[in-house]
């Protein structure tokens, strides 16, 4: 199921899990001519749909481009909207999520939820460094406010372990995650937050996004306690810098589709 969360974008050019690499194939690429002037959001069977000159988008699978809010549907209006004399898709990063949402996650939500509760078995935010104590406080001050979230707002109790050995999480714990994810089995809802998931390696963080408990900037910063320790005390080159800034737009994207779906 990894496989088909990955881009769904024409062909090879945006293929790649990598968002560097799937930018550094998609500069090989040629980029499309923009072939349309107006750009438009119009009510649809499904909720609203993009227009393009008064003719309705699809995806790559040739289903309809809809989503259930005029909100939503206006986010990848924007993206459409914003393009100049060519299209790149790799800055149309809500864009790629819809279409993933709907020739993807649609056809197997399901396996989504599972995926994402494989990684609530061993969520970043269960995982503790013993040293150094800088870093012990850091990870306890963004962490234990989301832990204690999921205890009283979930009802999901999750074992804590200092290092990499991994620790075994309830059964009840995982279940419980998996009431809270079934609610929210829309596709493009679903998808948003599998991104979030794989980018953090923390369906906790991901699930407090959605329920309104952390914002994008609170989130990003927690699923990156550790990363941001070693640049802070190792710096990194400019290929990190990249791979960094890509995931982090991803990440808001998802993330301001998810705000768009509540309204």
């Amino acid at each position: 199921m990894r496989d088909i969360l990955n881009d769904l974008e024409a062909g090879k050019q945006l293929s790649d899990p990598d968002p560097v690499r799937r930018a550094q194939i998609q500069m090989k690429t040629p980029l499309p001519k923009r072939f349309y002037k107006d750009v438009s959001v119009a009510p649809a069977d499904d909720g609203f749909a993009v227009h393009l000159d008064g003719r309705p988008v699809r995806t790559p699978g040739k289903a309809l481009l809809a989503l259930p809010t005029e909100k939503a549907a206006a986010l990848v209006a924007g993206e459409f909207d914003a393009q100049g004399e060519t299209i790149d898709p790799v800055s149309m990063p809500v864009m790629r999520l819809v279409n993933t949402a709907i020739d993807g996650v649609a056809s197997d939500p399901q396996a989504v939820l599972e995926d994402i509760l494989r990684f609530a078995s061993s969520d970043l935010l269960c995982y503790r460094a013993d040293a150094p104590q800088g870093l012990v406080d850091r990870q306890n001050e963004r962490w234990d406010p989301v832990i204690d979230w999921a205890r009283t707002a979930l009802g999901a109790r999750f074992n804590l372990a200092e290092g990499i050995i991994h620790v075994e999480q309830p059964r009840e714990t995982i279940a419980v995650l998996g009431v809270h994810l079934a609610q929210r089995k829309e596709p493009v809802r679903l998808a948003a937050i599998h991104v979030m998931t794989s980018l953090t390696g923390s369906a906790l963080l991901a699930l407090a996004v959605d329920f309104g408990e952390l914002d994008g900037e609170a989130a990003w910063a927690a699923g990156h306690v550790d990363e941001d320790w070693q640049v802070e005390h190792w710096g990194q080159d400019a290929e990190a810098v990249a791979r960094r800034s890509a995931r982090k737009r991803d990440m808001l994207a998802a993330i301001s589709l998810l705000d768009a779906l509540n309204g």
